[in-house]
């Protein structure tokens, strides 16, 4: 499978910024894959969130829907869903050594205006608390529009850290 995976955009961050957006989807790839590590906020105990773009810009409308499985090294696994948010909602992390966010999303007719963009979600990740957590689920933006990428964000502060990747996966 050499070849298969085609680098569209990295972004790497090294000082504070307020969100990450990764653009470049169109109809050139059927499927996208966004890697993530070491993504730290600037501020303890914040929860990494997301959000499609349109032309560009991040979609803060209503229309965000997810099911997400939370399993947790310091107590029960959870299962979390949210019908018209305005935003995609992931765990938390903090700023003491090691805690970060590292995740894999594998995007669906992103680029196809007449159905709704989704994906698959898995993340592992250090919380606030120094404690392992890790989801698996997937989320739907519930809108038939063309996206061209996805923004990160933390709920406050800023991305003072991590490594964003766009991947388009060959026909």
């Amino acid at each position: 499978m050499a070849g298969a995976l085609v680098l569209i955009q990295e972004t790497i961050v090294t000082s504070g910024v307020s969100a990450v957006t990764l653009t470049g989807i169109s109809s050139s790839f059927n499927v996208y894959k966004v890697v993530f590590n070491n993504v730290v906020p600037d501020t303890d105990a914040q929860t990494l969130k997301l959000r499609v773009t349109t032309s560009g810009t991040p979609d803060s409308d209503s229309e965000y829907d997810d099911g997400l499985m939370i399993m947790k090294s310091s107590g029960a696994f959870s299962f979390t869903n949210g019908t018209n948010q305005d935003h995609i909602a992931f765990t938390t992390s903090g700023t003491a050594t090691g805690e970060e966010l590292n995740g894999v999303l594998h995007l669906f007719n992103f680029q196809n205006s007449s159905i709704n963009s989704f994906a698959t979600v898995e993340i592992a990740s250090l919380n606030s608390s120094s404690a392992l957590r890790s989801q698996t689920g997937g989320f739907m933006h519930t809108v038939a529009e063309a996206n061209d990428g996805l923004s990160f964000f933390f709920d406050s502060g800023n991305i003072a850290s991590g490594t964003f990747k766009l991947y388009g996966l060959v026909k």
